[in-house]
């Protein structure tokens, strides 16, 4: 299996939207082609990457801001870890379990060439199934860990005035502030 490379198996054709796509646009699309990312990219040259998650993210961390005049390319994260066509099923693999992605863009000579992703793999050559089960169960191990955190810094419930309404009521720590439940729902 050292002889199959990633030009093999990999999606051609990713969908990709524009740098100034607005969020809104992105969702859209994502539903219209029903895929979970996109790629960000401009003349075959790739800048970016976004997932829903970064849209679920900017729907919460922005929620004042109108979907459609958040730009993607403003949350795309500034690395991106990509792969060349060339390099072999095995290399992808490990790549994938030891950054934790399942999916990755594919570059030759700053070239957008195209993605591939663990389904990309498994659609191939089922055999990889075993070694990617494995990345599956360490991604949710962290994912577990990473629930157990968020839970032990769960806001701590308080009585007072509500910083946000004024009111007097059971307060929660969001951000920073002491607001009620009707308000932290709002928030």
């Amino acid at each position: 299996m050292k002889n199959i490379f990633v030009s093999d198996v990999m999606t051609r054709e990713p969908v990709v939207i524009g740098p100034n796509a607005s969020l809104l646009e992105c969702a859209k699309k994502m539903v219209r082609k029903k895929v979970g990312s996109l790629l960000i990219a401009e003349n075959k040259k790739l800048l970016g990457f976004i997932d829903q998650k970064d849209i679920l993210w900017a729907l919460v961390k922005k929620s004042k801001a109108d979907l459609s005049k958040i730009k993607a390319i403003d949350i795309s994260p500034k690395k991106i870890m990509t792969i060349k066509s060339d390099a072999s099923i095995h290399e992808t693999i490990s790549r994938m379990k030891k950054f934790k992605f399942e999916k990755l863009p594919v570059v030759d000579k700053g070239k957008l060439e195209g993605i591939i992703t663990v389904r990309d793999i498994l659609n191939f050559n089922p055999e990889f199934y075993p070694e990617l089960e494995e990345f599956a169960k360490i991604k949710e191990e962290a994912e577990k860990l990473k629930r157990v955190e968020k839970a032990r810094l769960k806001p701590s419930i308080e009585e007072g005035i509500c910083e946000e309404c004024g009111e007097r009521d059971s307060l929660y720590r969001i951000n920073g502030m002491l607001v009620c439940e009707s308000c932290r729902n709002s928030i």
